[in-house]
């Protein structure tokens, strides 16, 4: 990651050999109970980002509240005691477990003095992104999301953003023209217009990038070649399992969000078919919205699937709380009713008695395996072939051309094999998913 690239966050983290230390604040809020992960849970999982984010974990705060107090999030008592602990652990950075509102940010700022910078999960999760984003599309996706959540933050405190030199996208530049401002502009205001003016023209390139999925994505459908997505909860193993099945050689850590930029590759089934396997980013517990939303074509690419493979970390003590997050994710992007083959990874950390329960408690169609050591893959691509082979059925319809739209769902949808343009019709031989055959039932021959 370029040095220019690690101000965009307005110089929050120090991602610097030497670990910066950080104070970790949690809040559990007794209105939000029905959160699937303890307070306890959420802050080691905020232990394990800060590390990936480069930063060392000197002390913890926590408290209990009914409502988050209006001003400063936590209470004054609480307030106090944070101040005291940064001090002697000499912690420059304090880091809270959830989304701070551009109020609550401000006003801790304010109270625990200068010197003392706040970061909430939101801005430690891009900075994680922004340093393991490698293709254009990653970048340009980041740096969005990075803006969006700039934008409301932005105070008399923002003083140059002329001296910055670009975004995670490393372009150069950075916001210029700040010196030219109307009569009786502030430099806020000037902050404010430039970063909306860099927001639409990110907005627009990357509308550029969905036209070339969108292109990219119908010559594959032309190649009639199933699309399985890997999906699961970061750190789950989706990397590894691709590198195992297709020799892939993509990057793997035991860290969050490892791998960021999704990659494709073909995978050869026992009987010969082949699918395109591709690996997506990693979901994770309170995945802020304005990098859903930044990240919405490479997104797709779990969206148009054929199939989603649901790599499931078995030895996580929280295995089925992250797996209801993903769940719950993919149906937030438009997934949800994507077939979906669940694959419990990792269970070579299992003993015998644990491997058992799993089984007892998993779904029918589940797979148990070890992307690791390579157990349990052979029936895992048995099972792969079973989705996206075994549930189309062969067909040969003879469509009228005033039926578009049947032509279009059978290319989209179905793999078809061969195409005749006739006097009276198109002839179309392939593949059809089973649900949809009814929709051909008069046309079939």
């Amino acid at each position: 990651m370029k040095n220019n690239d690690k101000n965009s966050l307005n110089e929050q983290i120090n991602t610097e050999a030497v670990p910066e230390p950080a104070l970790m604040v949690g809040v559990h809020i007794r209105s939000m109970e029905d959160s699937k992960f303890t307070l306890e849970d959420s802050l080691q999982e905020l232990a394990l980002l800060a590390d990936t984010a480069g930063l060392e974990i000197v002390g913890e705060v926590t408290q209990n509240l009914s409502s988050p107090n209006s001003r400063t999030y936590v209470g004054k008592g609480k307030l106090e005691e944070i101040k005291l602990l940064a001090d002697e652990f000499d912690a420059k950075i304090i880091l809270f477990d959830d989304e701070l509102s551009p109020r609550h940010q401000r006003e801790l700022e304010k109270e625990l003095g200068e010197g003392k910078r706040v970061v909430d999960r939101t801005a430690l999760i891009l900075d994680i992104f922004a340093q393991h984003a490698n293709t254009r599309e990653g970048m340009l996706q980041v740096e969005l999301a990075q803006y969006r959540y700039r934008l409301p933050r932005l105070t008399g405190a923002w003083t140059h953003l002329a001296r910055q030199t670009g975004g995670a996208s490393g372009r150069s530049g950075g916001v210029g023209g700040v010196g030219l401002r109307g009569p009786g502009e502030t430099q806020l205001e000037v902050d404010r217009r430039e970063i909306k003016k860099k927001i639409v023209k990110l907005e627009d390139e990357l509308d550029k990038v969905r036209e070339h999925r969108n292109r990219h994505r119908q010559q594959r459908r032309k190649s009639n070649i199933p699309v399985v997505a890997l999906v699961g909860y970061t750190n789950a193993g989706k990397s590894t399992l691709l590198n195992k099945l297709t020799k892939a050689g993509i990057y793997v850590a035991d860290q969050l969000f490892a791998t960021l930029d999704p990659t494709t590759r073909q995978l050869e089934l026992p009987a010969g078919e082949t699918v395109l396997l591709t690996d997506t980013v990693g979901f994770i517990q309170k995945l802020p919205t304005d990098l859903v939303a930044a990240f919405r074509a490479t997104l797709e690419e779990i969206v148009e699937a054929d199939l989603l493979i649901h790599v499931v970390d078995a030895s996580h003590k929280n295995a089925q709380s992250q797996r209801q997050t993903v769940l719950e994710t993919l149906e937030e992007i438009g997934a949800a009713d994507i077939p979906i083959l669940t694959v419990y990874n990792k269970i070579d950390l299992l003993s015998s008695d644990e491997i058992k329960t799993l089984k007892e408690i998993a779904e029918p169609n589940a797979v148990l395996i070890s992307a690791l050591t390579g157990d349990g893959l052979e029936e895992l691509t048995e099972a792969i072939a079973v989705g996206t082979y075994q549930t189309f059925v062969q067909v040969k319809v003879k469509l009228p051309y005033a039926e578009g739209r049947l032509v279009s769902l059978m290319h989209e949808k179905g793999h078809v094999r061969d195409v005749q343009h006739l006097e009276d019709g198109i002839l179309l031989d392939g593949m059809l998913p089973r649900q949809l055959l009814a929709f051909f039932e008069d046309y079939r021959i």
